[in-house]
C-alpha cells in the first residue's frame, strides 16, 4: 500500500518530529510512505492507495486554496482526513454549532459590534488561526477591544473568550483518537503563559477523569463521521466542569513520542481504512 504523508515547503515544517516515527511505524504495517508537500504541482495523487495531512501548516494564510486542494484530492483517492471535515475544522466558527459544552465564547465577524462582555481576562484569537498565532491575552478591555476590531477589519472573524486560569495549574487536557479508538492523553503546557516551555514540561502522561472521557467521546459523536485522526482539548471551567476548546482534526500535533503504542495504533488504523 501506498500512502502520501502530506506536509508544506515552509520552514515551519521543520518542528514535524513525528514524521519518521509514522513513517517507520507505516511500513511496519505494510504502508509504504511518500512525503509530499500538499501544494506540490508534479504530485500526483491518485497514484496513492491514500493521502494523509499531517503538517500542513502554512494553510493559515491560503486556506481557500487548501480546501479547495483536498477537494481535489479526494476525487482522486482516499483521503484523510475528509475534505469536508478539512474545510469544517479549520474554521473554528465549528464551535458554535457542535452542540457541547465549550469555553464561553464572543464572536465577532465583519460588519458587527466589537463590544465585548466584561471578563477578568481576555484571550482573543482570530477563528482562522493555529499555534496562538495572532492571540492576544490581556486583562485591558481596551486592548482586547482595539485587537478585535483590527482583525474584523481585516476581514476575520474573531473569538474572544475568558482566560481560564485552571491551566495555570492543571493545564489543557488533550486526548488522542485513532479511528474513533482512545489512544493515549496529555497534560499539555499552557501556551498563554509567561513560564518558558521546554522539551521536559511541554507535556507529560495522563489518564482522563471519567467525566472527560465523556465530553471527548460526545466531541466526537457530534462529527458525524470516523475521524482516522482527532485530539480532542479539554480545560476545566473554574467549577470544575470540562469544557471543549477545540477539537483538532486537520493537521494535530500528535505527541506520538510520548506513548510507545501510539504510533502502531495509528498504522494499524490507517491500514484497516484501505
Amino acid at each position: 500500500m501506498k500512502v502520501a504523508y502530506v506536509t508544506c515547503d515552509n520552514p515551519v515544517a521543520r518542528f514535524d518530529d513525528e514524521r519518521e516515527i509514522l513513517l517507520g511505524a507505516w511500513l511496519g504495517a505494510g504502508i509504504e510512505g511518500t512525503t509530499l508537500t500538499w501544494d506540490d504541482p508534479r504530485a500526483d495523487w491518485s497514484s496513492f492507495d491514500a493521502v494523509v495531512v499531517r503538517s500542513a501548516w502554512d494553510y493559515i494564510e491560503r486556506r481557500d486554496e487548501f480546501t479547495a486542494w483536498a477537494r481535489r484530492v479526494e476525487q482522486a483517492t482516499r483521503l484523510f482526513n475528509s475534505a469536508s471535515v478539512l474545510e469544517w475544522n479549520t474554521d473554528k466558527t465549528y464551535l458554535r454549532g457542535l452542540g457541547v459544552p465549550t469555553v464561553p465564547t464572543h464572536w465577532a465577524e465583519p460588519g458587527t459590534n466589537a463590544e465585548l462582555p466584561h471578563w477578568e481576562e481576555y484571550v482573543v484569537k482570530p477563528a482562522i488561526s493555529s499555534g496562538a498565532r495572532d492571540t492576544m491575552r490581556t486583562a485591558d478591555r481596551d486592548l482586547a477591544e482595539a485587537h478585535v476590531a483590527k482583525l474584523v477589519g481585516a476581514g476575520r472573524t474573531a473569538m474572544v473568550q475568558p482566560y481560564v486560569k485552571a491551566v495555570e495549574h492543571e493545564g489543557e487536557l488533550s486526548l488522542l483518537y485513532f479511528g474513533g479508538e482512545f489512544s493515549h492523553a496529555v497534560r499539555r503546557h499552557p501556551m498563554l503563559t509567561e513560564t518558558a516551555i521546554d522539551e521536559a514540561n511541554r507535556a507529560r502522561l495522563r489518564d482522563p477523569d471519567d467525566d472527560q472521557f465523556a465530553l471527548a467521546e460526545l466531541v466526537l459523536s457530534k462529527v458525524g463521521e470516523r475521524l482516522l485522526y482527532a485530539r480532542v482539548d479539554l480545560v476545566r471551567m473554574p467549577d470544575g466542569e470540562p469544557v471543549l476548546m477545540e477539537l483538532e482534526a486537520a493537521e494535530p500535533y500528535l505527541f506520538l513520542r510520548y506513548e510507545l503504542d501510539a504510533p502502531e495504533l495509528f498504522a494499524r488504523v490507517l491500514a484497516d481504512s484501505l
